[in-house]
């Protein structure tokens, strides 16, 4: 897990090394271990190295293989052992126990299609002499960052938008983003950034430089397969298939050279992932580190669930409590690690999490990220589940859900009536931000939450689009950044690729039965977690007690109204509106205006 960074020159300019050396050490964090730089013609790499696997100098970045190919790269590929036992039988020979010299090789051997073969989290950048061009690439779901830009004559690319700030002085906002996140809360649905001008390659995409002509090729590489057959096994035998799935996934996860642990909350996903973890990783000399971040609002805390999960699988248990001065202390920080604005203040909670980590040595961390996307976990997803149940069943299912969602059928149906309905939403939203400039109203756009209603017809529409745009990317932003400021390496066994294949797969019937939801994921830990941890009702994930927070927080408004940014959308007269997550997210604006000297037009 590192930091990687790329000029790449359009006007015949010889690379500046100081502006690699800029880009690289502004991003120190996501690589304590070291540091290396490329310069070759009009293409020139830097990186910064978290040791992970091979702790030795063999593993130091840029790498190359021969005088034809050099990598920066960011990530790890969980299953560089099988491929590297494959290159062997194909008559290739390795120099390191690198995951980083298998990309190498595998390129090598196949091309562009190597990555299809690659299971883990990457963003890397090849120099291919032998092609003249310059191959990106980055994993199928976007665990790890890619941002590009081009500015003043040269492309550049990173692991963090920060990276690109010396290019120039002027930056601004981009107004179609801030605009979707203000009213619609969305952010990270499409590959524009919240800076004018930076994109972001998608998941499941190449991006490959062609040097001799200066153009850029992206293209998709991956597409979810779904396996008709999975769905026709019964419940018992659909467990067997889960619980080898994910237990693979979790050996692969845990190959490291250092000391690797996991984020607990209490809630299912966590628990099943500590327990499994656990269970391998205790077999060593030393105990598996679970993290806790408990909530002083009692009301928001699940730490007793967790509690008991380490107790019941005799795992050392980490515990940070923020408190409000913790969120006013780290406030800014956070937000400038994020790069760009966030939903909810529950992103420093995890922030917390993985500075506990580092504090304790931990420097890998499991994590749930995905399985309420791939299990339909959320209860926003309700409304497509009782759209594709027979009409006998939608009573009985709806008063089910009411019972172990924890919520009320009444809330069931306002859920229902809002996801599904583009024009409930859309007019709702609007409604609520009715103070908004017309000018800036017109740079919201509908098509987003148009996509989410429609696709609510089909659950598998659903959450392929929750995965790859509208839920899980954002997600994958928080952890990343969250992390990587913290130097910790961050692993996600329920976006195994080869698991999600299976678990879209698998009969809708067996993801939400009779209200229980993610019922065969509770079936496949039942036997080896206690009862009140498996069939416990009540979702709670990573909140943060923002209204504990908000009540300590003077400067809040003061925030708000030295807003340009926010000043200009509302006119020159700001409202203050009492909705926790609307201050919010006028916070945000405000404080990532200021540190990063924003302007918008």
């Amino acid at each position: 897990m590192c930091g990687i960074a790329g000029i790449i020159n359009q006007q015949g300019r010889v690379i500046d090394e100081q502006q690699l050396i800029d880009m690289t050490s502004s991003v120190a964090h996501r690589g304590p271990d070291g540091e290396g730089r490329y310069i070759n013609g009009k293409v020139g790499f830097g990186h910064r190295r978290l040791s992970i696997i091979d702790l030795t100098d063999a593993g130091h970045q840029p790498m190359f293989l021969g005088d034809d190919f050099v990598i920066t790269f960011n990530g790890e590929i969980y299953n560089y052992i099988e491929i590297r036992n494959e290159l062997r039988k194909l008559g290739h020979v390795f120099s390191t126990q690198s995951d980083t010299e298998v990309i190498l090789v595998a390129y090598k051997q196949w091309g562009t299609a190597c990555v299809s073969r690659f299971n883990g989290m990457w963003a890397f950048a090849i120099h291919d002499k032998i092609k003249n061009i310059v191959f990106c690439s980055r994993d199928r779901f976007g665990v790890k960052p890619f941002y590009y830009a081009n500015i003043d004559g040269q492309f550049l690319f990173g692991s963090e938008i920060k990276q690109f700030k010396g290019f120039k002085s002027n930056w601004k906002a981009n107004r179609n983003v801030l605009m979707d996140y203000l009213i619609f809360n969305l952010i990270d649905h499409n590959s524009q950034s919240f800076f004018e001008g930076v994109e972001k390659l998608p998941g499941s995409h190449n991006l490959i430089y062609h040097l001799a002509t200066d153009k850029i090729e992206i293209n998709k590489y991956y597409t979810v397969t779904i396996h008709p057959d999975i769905s026709k096994l019964d419940v018992q035998e659909t467990v067997v298939i889960f619980q080898q799935e994910f237990n693979r996934a979790i050996d692969w996860r845990l190959r490291s050279d250092v000391k690797v642990g996991t984020c607990l909350s209490g809630g299912l996903d966590s628990s099943y992932i500590a327990s499994l973890a656990g269970g391998k990783y205790n077999n060593q000399l030393e105990k598996f580190s679970a993290i806790t971040a408990q909530s002083v609002d009692i009301a928001q805390d699940e730490s007793s669930f967790a509690k008991m999960v380490v107790d019941y699988r005799d795992l050392k248990w980490l515990v940070t409590t923020p408190t409000s001065a913790d969120f006013l202390f780290y406030l800014d920080e956070v937000i400038y690690n994020q790069d760009e604005p966030f939903i909810s203040p529950s992103v420093y909670m995890q922030h917390a999490v993985m500075k506990t980590a580092r504090q304790n040595g931990v420097i890998v961390l499991l994590d749930g990220q995905g399985a309420d996307e791939v299990l339909l976990g959320y209860e926003k997803y309700l409304g497509a589940y009782f759209k594709a149940l027979p009409k006998s069943q939608l009573l009985n299912s709806i008063f089910n859900a009411r019972d172990h969602f924890g919520t009320s059928a009444f809330s069931i149906l306002k859920y229902y009536l809002y996801f599904t309905s583009f024009s409930v939403r859309y007019r709702r939203n609007l409604w609520k931000f009715n103070h908004v400039s017309s000018k800036y109203r017109n740079f919201v756009d509908p098509s987003t939450i148009r996509n989410i209603a429609d696709s609510y017809k089909n659950i598998r529409e659903l959450q392929e689009l929750e995965i790859f745009s509208t839920q899980l990317p954002s997600l994958l932003r928080f952890e990343d950044k969250n992390s990587m400021a913290n130097s910790i390496e961050t692993r996600l066994p329920f976006l195994d690729w080869n698991f999600v294949e299976m678990a879209l797969s698998i009969n809708n019937q067996f993801k939400i039965k009779e209200g229980w939801s993610k019922y065969i994921l509770r079936k496949s830990m039942d036997p080896i977690l206690p009862k009140e941890i498996t069939w416990r009702k009540r979702k709670f994930g990573f909140n943060a007690p923002t209204d504990l927070w908000f009540n300590n927080f003077p400067e809040a408004d003061k925030y708000i109204r030295e807003s340009e940014i926010l000043s200009k959308i509302f006119d020159g007269k700001i409202p203050l509106y009492h909705d926790p997550k609307v201050k919010w997210r006028m916070i945000n604006i405000a404080r990532w205006e200021k540190l990063h000297q924003l302007t918008m037009d």
